[in-house]
């Protein structure tokens, strides 16, 4: 049916948009203590009812365009950002993305309520077509809420990976001018670019004329992260230090060799220890071993 397109549209549409803004203020105060908007602004309750007043302003200027369902009706550009922060603060507290679409579907109730209360005759034709054209616009707002959720929440995730990425390779100076990078668990492109980022950094604060990368904890390497190994060595190399592989293990030698990856210009060491001993060396650091504790003065 295309009864909804007929000449009374039009006078829904812009009827709605007066009740909004006609009712703004009431619509914010009720709207204010529901949990949407009383679990993010905690600090006042003023500033909950600012946030709602954006809110239906933007409601109203979507339902004046007689576009109650287009989730991408310019009105609600300047509440994305507002919601989005919303969606966040909500997500990070613990919600599911179905509890805020409940949340959401409950400012629906009192916004009928005093649409109803507007009209003489509140189970009039007209009536009955402005709470629908307001559940219809409620149901798109419901929608916008959950692109920022799912929005909000990959941004969440993708920050949260990339600190576990920096938690996973850490730089340490083990030594004045040295700096290691023990890697440990699997070596995927994204962790390759971090350890390279991170040891390249490393380098310029500290100053490092030598760095170790320990593959010890590492079970295997493909071609990809190969190749990102031998670029970090060569960015390490461009920025003045020299790279110091060790712990190759015997699969990711074999490994290396089928894969016809050169590493001829690289130092290679069994472990860190013998790593650090190079580079202490290079340095004109003498390692000596410990005496046996066992053996007496002669």
């Amino acid at each position: 049916m295309q009864v909804a397109e007929d000449h009374t549209a039009p006078e829904v549409a812009q009827d709605l948009g007066a009740f909004l803004e006609r009712r703004r203020e009431q619509l914010a105060q009720r709207w204010a203590d529901a949990a949407l908007f009383r679990t993010v602004f905690t600090v006042s309750r003023d500033e909950a009812v600012e946030a709602c007043k954006a809110v239906v302003d933007a409601l109203a200027e979507v339902a004046r365009t007689g576009r109650p369902d287009d989730v991408a009706a310019p009105g609600f550009r300047a509440v994305r950002d507002q919601l989005g922060r919303m969606a966040a603060s909500r997500t990070r507290a613990g919600s599911t993305p179905a509890r805020i679409a409940d949340e959401v579907a409950g400012l629906r109730e009192p916004a009928a309520a005093l649409l109803r209360a507007d009209f003489e005759d509140p189970a009039g034709e007209h009536a009955h077509a402005c709470v629908l054209a307001l559940t219809v616009l409620l149901g798109t707002l419901r929608l916008v809420v959950m692109e920022t959720t799912v929005g909000a929440g990959e941004e969440l995730i993708a920050r949260q990976r990339q600190q576990l990425l920096e938690v996973a390779t850490p730089v340490i100076e083990v030594w004045e001018g040295i700096v290691a990078v023990p890697l440990i668990g699997t070596l995927d492109s994204a962790r390759s670019q971090v350890v390279m980022e991170s040891l390249l950094e490393a380098i310029v604060d500290r100053r490092a004329r030598y760095a170790i990368l320990d593959i010890t904890g590492v079970p295997t390497v493909d071609t990809l992260v190969a190749h990102h190994l031998m670029k970090t060595v060569a960015a390490a190399r461009l920025m003045g230090a020299e790279c110091i592989v060790s712990g190759i293990r015997p699969a990711i030698a074999q490994t290396i060799v089928h894969l016809g990856i050169d590493l001829g210009s690289v130092v290679t060491r069994a472990g860190l220890a013998d790593a650090l001993a190079y580079a202490l060396t290079q340095q004109g650091i003498v390692v000596s071993p410990r005496p046996d504790a066992g053996a007496g003065p002669r």
